[in-house]
């Protein structure tokens, strides 16, 4: 499922769920989108903001000492880091 925005002609905004972009254009091009507000069966898609996800902060690093390898700077490898 996809949702869109739209809007018709007369400038009334409204968004509607399609099975998939060919659904939409499908749809469109049968005339099956009508306005909710005033039945304008002349519908575009209205300028939609991406969907941006945000994922994980990255983790922080190790402090040198936290691992057995630091034990001697010339095997750490966070040595001369930092």
């Amino acid at each position: 499922m996809i949702v869109f925005d739209l809007k018709c002609s007369k400038g009334h905004a409204f968004e509607e769920w399609f099975d998939s972009s060919g659904d939409y254009e499908a749809k469109s091009a049968a005339g099956d989108i009508v306005c909710p507000d005033c039945g304008s069966k002349n519908v575009t898609k209205a300028m939609m903001a991406p969907n941006v996800r945000v994922g994980m902060a990255a983790s922080p690093r190790p402090a040198c000492g936290a691992s057995p390898a630091c034990a001697d700077a010339a095997t750490c490898p966070m040595a001369g880091r930092g």
